[in-house]
């Protein structure tokens, strides 16, 4: 059975679920501990990606993250490729260190956001890391630490999770912890880790008359929120899939925006291919980047493999693009050329 595509958009919540292969320890010392920290600071910071609470496990970990400039997928890519590569080497490990693909749930802001900050951050005191709330207060590998202030972690959201309790911070982490207590006693919540669509939808039977649907999302488990919610996401999830792959099938590749940026630029094709650090071919390179890994769906390794650059270039490369203000006019170019502009 082929595997579901991500579902993203700007401004998406993500519960980001990764576990280590056959559930065995990704983190074996307070040095990958750190690593991996230090990795989350700089890749989020460098593609501007909000994180609103996280948890480090031996085995697993969560993230609450919102898409930023750059898709998750890309983020999670860059995140979990280099750690799982110094983390062989430095064990010397062979082999996949994850299981499968990282998980990732779409989430409703409104209804399932202090659920799921409430959620990720009891992880520790779920599972008999720490003994008790005080210990989890100090607890060096979770968010809640850090809105408590306890710890300082620039790329944590804090100011965001308790603003929704109080505009006086010691108010708001007061109430931040009541609230948190009284999570305890909720246990384990499954319907916090996925499937979102069947339970909102009332169960399986409520999605009979939603045939495409249900046989689009059977043992899928991408989105977590009401029925409206999931309706809306994936109508529009749909209709980018339709919109990219209607783009390709009139022949529009990452070829063709290298050479529609080439004429906007007045330089050769080649030259954007290439390893020079010419501002102005930086420029053009950011914006490929851009249109091809938004527009087209394109991988950034895809996309780096075409530009002689790493995936990690490309990721760096996607916030320029994105800004840049001739990226949509030189993307609606393409699409007056192949006749597609009416249709967008």
């Amino acid at each position: 059975m082929p595997r579901k595509a991500r579902i993203d958009a700007p401004g998406a919540l993500h519960h980001i679920i990764v576990r280590g292969i056959e559930r065995k320890d990704i983190f074996r010392d307070s040095y990958d501990y750190s690593n991996l920290l230090k990795r989350i600071e700089t890749v989020l910071t460098e593609t501007g990606t909000p994180c609103f609470a996280w948890a480090l496990m031996p085995n697993h970990f969560h993230l609450l993250l919102r898409t930023g400039q750059v898709p998750i997928s890309t983020v999670m890519r860059r995140l979990l490729t280099g750690y799982a590569q110094q983390f062989n080497r430095r064990h010397r490990r062979h082999g996949p260190l994850f299981q499968n693909r990282f998980k990732s749930i779409l989430c409703e802001f409104d209804a399932y956001f202090l659920e799921l900050i409430r959620y990720i951050h009891l992880n520790p005191l779920r599972a008999d890391i720490v003994a008790d709330l005080k210990a989890l207060k100090m607890h060096p590998y979770s968010g809640h630490t850090v809105i408590l202030g306890k710890l300082k972690c620039e790329w944590q959201d804090v100011n965001s999770v308790l603003g929704m309790f109080s505009n006086q911070v010691g108010q708001a982490r007061h109430a931040y912890t009541q609230f948190v207590k009284k999570g305890i006693e909720m246990g384990h919540r499954p319907e916090l880790t996925g499937g979102g669509l069947v339970r909102s939808m009332g169960g399986w039977a409520a999605l009979k008359s939603m045939r495409t649907i249900a046989e689009r999302m059977m043992g899928d488990e991408r989105i977590l929120g009401s029925g409206d919610f999931v309706e809306s996401v994936l109508k529009q999830a749909q209709e980018s899939y339709e919109w990219r792959t209607l783009a390709r099938a009139q022949g529009i590749s990452v070829e063709t925006i290298i050479n529609t940026v080439s004429k906007k630029f007045g330089i050769q094709p080649m030259l954007v291919k290439s390893k020079s650090r010419q501002r102005n071919l930086c420029r053009a390179r950011s914006i490929v980047c851009w249109l091809s890994v938004d527009k087209l769906a394109e991988s950034g390794k895809k996309v780096g493999q075409i530009l002689g650059m790493s995936p990690s270039a490309v990721s760096k490369a996607l916030p320029r693009g994105r800004k840049d203000l001739r990226s949509e006019s030189i993307w609606n170019d393409i699409l007056e050329e192949h006749g597609m502009l009416n249709g967008r």
